[in-house]
This record gives C-alpha cells, structure tokens and sequence, in this order.
C-alpha cells in the first residue's frame, strides 16, 4: 500500500472512444495511478456508465469519477465564448469546461498532471494546434497537460521533464486517420473499442435544431436539455412544448425527464405518452387542446371520432394529479399545418 502511495498521480479525461482508451493506457503502463473522469452532459443519460467504469479500471486507472455538469453547461450552450463548431456544439468552451474540472481534481487528489486523449489536427475546431494552447492557458494546466498521444510534436510538459513519464513512450500521431490508433491498440493488445461514428450529440443536425429552438422560446435549462433528445417535439401556439413517444422505450425514457409541473398525457390504446411543458404558469387550454389531439393521432387503433385522452399533471410529491380526461377528435398527423409545429 506504501508503494501504491508514493507512485505519481494523474487525472485523465476518458470519454470510452479510441483516443481516450489508448491515453489511458499509455500512461498507466508507466506506473502512475490514473483518476479517470468520465463527462456526462444533461441529456446523455446514464446508458452504459457503469460499463465504462469497468472499461477504465480493466485499462488499469485506479478510480473513475462521473462528472454531471448542469446549470454551468447550460450557461456555455447559450453562450459560448469561442463560438459553436458543427451545428449546435460549442466544443472549445465545453471541453474547457472539462479541463477545469479536471484541475480541480488534481488539486483535491494531489495529483501531478492531468492527461487526454486529443490528437493534434484531428477535430477541425477543439485539436488545431491554436486552439490546443488556448485551453491548456485558460484551463490553468500549463505544462501540466499532457497528451500521449501527440507528444511528441508537442512542447514538453512537467511529467515528462521531472521523469514521471518517459517522453519516448509517448506517441507523435497528427490528423484525423485511424490507422495508427488501431495498429497501437493491437500492440497494447486493446482489442474493446467503439467504431469512430456518431460523436456528440450536439452535432447531428436535427439534434442541433431542437437545441436552438429550445434555447430562442425557453431558454437553456437542464430540465429542458433532458428532454431533448426523446420522441418527436411540437412547438404549440400558446408557447408549449410537446413531446411525444415514438415506441414503449421513448415513453418510458420520457416519463422518466419529465419534471413537477409538466402534464403527462396518454390515449392507452398503443399510446404514445406526450409530455407536455409551458415555460411559465398554466398550460393554455388551447395548447392542452391540440396536444391531447395530437396524443390522439398517433395513437393505433383510433375507435370512433373521438379517443379519451388521460391527463396527470407531476407533482413532484409522488402522487400525480388525475386531472379530467379529454374527448378530442384525432389531429391529422400529416396535415401542413400540423407538420409545421414539429421541431
């Protein structure tokens, strides 16, 4: 226990993707105990957290931390200082964001650097060279940033000048090819890792869209980022925002981001579950209206002219208000009118 004290001591962002894996590794295989810090945005969920924990400790890091940010995440969606990349993403500010955390860690462990996973040229916005300096200063991480796997084309840091780690070690990869990532986890016998495809959420188009709308009518709110990326989203007339399932997975998703306040509706005949939010106050009856007819035009099968439509409103004190059910004629799903208010 002695000699698992005195070893030297890092921070790493671990993100569960090739780049961040092979960082991991790299640094651990050198004999420094790794705090991985894994970062879970408002509408990330909670998918697939604990095997990512198991991933890390089978890299060799000795703890995994989850990082939640909320209210200081929506302050940079609405704002960010250097400016969004693709679509809805301000990349810089949020990995800033990250950074600072990390350092606040490695104060609170004692730790003697913190590392990640970034390759020098292979994001257009967050790993251009410029950028890579703007947050390592803004950050407060001078020459205590380590990234392994493009060290070698970049300015030394502390751990490698004081010994910690061996600067030889380390990797001089630059670009956005894959190639030399996946010939390095073959020799580090790395073979679980994920496909390069998707990435963040923010940048997918239509993802990107419910965020700018969200942030003009309701501004940024964690309650509001939860609920995005579920069912299909309808902007009301009266300034409501419904949400509505696609299949049991999204009403289930659904049921579970909706807050105090929110009125959960549902036809219960192979029903979609709406959630249905006003910004400020009562839901106006005329989007209360139109949401339950909408509930009803998704639903299968429609008997008759009119479906009931059940409403509850979220308490938040475990026991939801029944409020009385609606006899509403199903909206046509496509009707223009009604497909303008998707967003």
């Amino acid at each position: 226990m002695a000699d698992e004290e005195n070893k030297p001591r890092a921070v790493g962002l671990f993100s569960g993707g090739l780049d961040s894996i092979l960082a991991l590794r790299l640094v651990a295989l050198q004999g420094v105990r790794v705090t991985a810090l894994h970062m879970r945005l408002p509408f990330s969920g909670d998918s697939g957290v604990d095997e990512l924990e198991g991933l890390a400790r089978g890299l060799g890091a000795d703890e995994f931390i989850l990082y939640r940010p909320g209210e200081e995440f929506c302050r940079i969606l609405a704002r960010p200082r250097y400016g969004y990349g693709k679509n809805a993403n301000p990349c810089v500010d949020c990995k800033l964001m990250l950074m600072k955390r990390a350092k606040g860690l490695m104060e609170e462990l004692g730790a003697d650097f913190v590392f990640t996973g970034e390759v020098l040229g292979e994001r257009p916005m967050s790993q251009r060279r410029q950028a890579m300096d703007i947050l390592e200063r803004e950050s407060g991480l001078v020459g205590r940033l380590l990234r392994p796997l493009s060290a070698g084309l970049l300015p030394m840091t502390e751990p490698e000048r004081t010994g910690i780690v061996d600067r030889e070690k380390l990797k001089d990869f630059r670009g956005r090819g894959r190639k030399p990532q996946m010939a390095l986890a073959d020799e580090l016998g790395v073979s679980a890792y994920p496909s390069p495809a998707g990435g963040c959420l923010l940048t997918d188009p239509v993802f990107g869209r419910r965020v700018f709308e969200l942030l003009e009518h309701d501004g940024c709110t964690v309650g509001g980022l939860r609920l995005l990326p579920h069912g299909r989203h309808f902007r009301l007339p009266g300034g409501s925002k419904l949400a509505l399932g696609r299949d049991n997975e999204d009403n289930d998703a659904l049921r579970s981001v909706a807050v105090p306040g929110d009125l959960i509706l549902d036809a219960r005949v192979s029903s979609p579950v709406g959630v249905l939010r006003h910004r400020v106050g009562a839901v106006p009856d005329e989007d209360l209206e139109l949401a339950a007819s909408l509930v009803a035009g998704y639903a299968k099968p429609q008997e008759g002219p009119r479906v009931s439509v059940y409403v509850a409103e979220l308490t938040g004190a475990g026991d939801d208000e029944v409020l009385p059910q609606l006899e509403v004629i199903p909206a046509d799903r496509f009707d223009p009118e009604i497909r303008r208010l998707m967003v």
